[in-house]
């Protein structure tokens, strides 16, 4: 379960099961056994696009940009379902700009000319064009530079605040987790531990198999992701005490 104002981080290695397992609630792949509900309705055997017109968004692993369209045109093709007939665009789009402004700067750009950091941006964008109470976010650190990764985490709490339901699927264990208020360590297809964030930071087991993900794609020092880590976590206690 993904309650709203929460990000829910899915820990495992590569095979885990982490993809497949946002795939299937997105409606990408069957579900062969089990149930999935969303807002107390059973929806294992809706299509992709109706689980779509419910909030459910995926924004997948490796990007998936359209590379020879524009920023615009990739971000009109995310709101497609909400444009208006009088306009022909999305009233989502002004609010997109506003979260994301060098994408306005660059608008008429081709998608494909971007940073990897940068399209990553725009893929996030383009999920939030579909207007998501459930924004499923999959391996968005994967490959990128280690202050852009600190940008899109710190993006992730952000959308967290504003009132959306996060699930994560993220190799790199230590940020994933400390942005996280609950998170599910997943191993050949099953939950095999399950905590609050901090308390699967504290575990260890947790820090005995999975920790070490992610740091050697950092290519500074070592300290690195448990600096940002660090940072991360301190941006959620306000937050905390708060509610």
């Amino acid at each position: 379960m993904v309650r709203p104002r929460e990000i829910v981080t899915l820990v495992g290695n590569n095979g885990a099961g982490k993809s497949t397992l946002v795939k299937a609630i997105s409606g990408l792949i069957p579900v062969l056994s089990g149930s999935i509900s969303f807002e107390g309705e059973r929806i294992d055997g809706w299509t992709t696009a109706a689980r779509m017109r419910l909030g459910i968004v995926h924004v997948p692993e490796g990007r998936q940009i359209f590379s020879g369209f524009t920023i615009e045109e990739n971000l009109e093709l995310g709101g497609y379902l909400h444009k208006s007939r009088r306009s022909g665009r999305s009233p989502r789009q002004e609010d997109i700009w506003r979260l994301f402004p060098m994408l306005r700067n660059r608008a008429s750009a081709l998608a494909g000319n971007l940073s990897g950091g940068q399209q990553q941006l725009l893929a996030i964008g383009r999920g939030l064009m579909a207007g998501p109470k459930l924004l499923m976010l999959d391996e968005p650190s994967l490959g990128l530079a280690p202050r852009v990764v600190s940008e899109i985490f710190e993006l992730i709490v952000r959308l967290r605040e504003n009132g959306l339901a996060i699930l994560l699927s993220e190799q790199n264990a230590r940020l994933s987790l400390a942005i996280a208020d609950r998170g599910y360590v997943i191993e050949n297809g099953r939950v095999v531990l399950t905590g609050t964030g901090q308390d699967l930071l504290r575990s260890h087991e947790v820090a005995e198999r999975y920790l070490g993900v992610g740091v050697e794609r950092e290519s500074q020092s070592p300290n690195r992701s448990e600096r940002l880590a660090k940072r991360l976590g301190d941006l959620l206690r306000p937050t905390r005490l708060s509610h």
